[in-house]
């Protein structure tokens, strides 16, 4: 990749690697496309797009991701709340949520940033975490849970117990936003919630609170609705794999959908080692056959 400006390159630029190296190498890629079912057929799979087209194939790699799955949790009382709820992943700016009473949902890098911004512009906010939320030391960044995550891949490989550190990767990183919310007091838990009702937000212990929206910052789920009709998916919403090959349908593979796919697979560095693993094991399973 060509050297950037900065430390690390920025967005546009791995955008236009990632163009550039489809062009190179003149991938027969069609898009946009949206399959809607693959469905094992003799010798392979049928997979049927959202507009009717078809294929055929002896396997199938599927690498949906699961950016394009948000997930809101079964919370009593959800569908009879009357006020505005957002998933994060539409999240656009504060300003929207301006003089609100505001309660944001989930204990992860989102819900503390979100709930940074919003508290500049409504007129409360109040965060619910299903555990306390932890933070991780002001000078750990990205860098840092990068280079911990590479050398957690470097002993898996060389057969080695990865050191755990004391802070998990998984835990708040301090960016400017979250550390000047919380010099507001802003980053106060009311731990989890009971219930909703049409107006208000009720905790376990009783108490309730009278809130306008929710932003539900409560992550994704893999995005595997092409595979529902095959009966794969369990109740976490992941398939049973080995390595990255599902066990219950030979010829189909999931790539990229974090660590039950390969260590980091949801990230690009990360999914680079298990996509050159899942070639070799595709051009195996081909050989047979020839």
């Amino acid at each position: 990749m060509p050297r950037s400006d900065q430390e690390y390159p920025h967005r546009d630029e791995v955008i236009d690697y990632l163009r550039r190296y489809e062009e190179r190498y003149s991938f027969n890629i069609q898009r946009p496309v949206q399959v809607a079912d693959v469905v094992p057929v003799q010798g392979g799979f049928q997979l049927k797009s959202a507009c009717g087209q078809c294929w055929y194939a002896r396997t199938v790699v599927l690498a949906t991701g699961t950016w394009r799955n948000p997930y809101i949790p079964p919370i009593p009382g959800r569908d009879a709340f009357s006020g505005q709820q957002l998933h994060s992943a539409f999240y656009k700016c504060p300003e929207a949520f301006t003089d609100q009473h505001v309660l944001v949902v989930g204990g992860a890098n989102s819900g503390a940033q979100i709930l940074a911004e919003v508290s500049h512009t409504a007129a409360s906010t109040t965060w619910v975490t299903l555990e306390p939320p932890r933070f991780l030391p002001d000078d750990v960044d990205g860098r840092v849970l990068f280079d911990r995550a590479t050398a957690r891949w470097r002993a898996l490989q060389e057969g080695r117990t990865p050191q755990q550190p004391s802070n998990g990767l998984g835990d708040i990183v301090m960016v400017p936003s979250v550390r000047a919310a919380r010099e507001r007091g802003v980053l106060q838990s009311r731990g989890p919630l009971a219930q909703l009702t049409a107006t208000t937000a009720v905790w376990p212990d009783g108490s309730a609170q009278d809130i306008d929206a929710i932003i539900w910052c409560t992550g994704f789920r893999p995005a595997l609705q092409p595979l529902t009709s095959m009966g794969l998916v369990q109740e976490d919403g992941k398939i049973q794999v080995q390595g990255t090959q599902a066990t219950a349908a030979p010829g189909l593979w999931l790539v990229g959908y974090g660590e039950w796919t390969g260590m980091a697979s949801a990230t690009l560095v990360g999914v680079m080692r298990t996509a050159r693993s899942t070639a070799q094991e595709i051009d195996a399973y081909l050989a047979d056959f020839i």
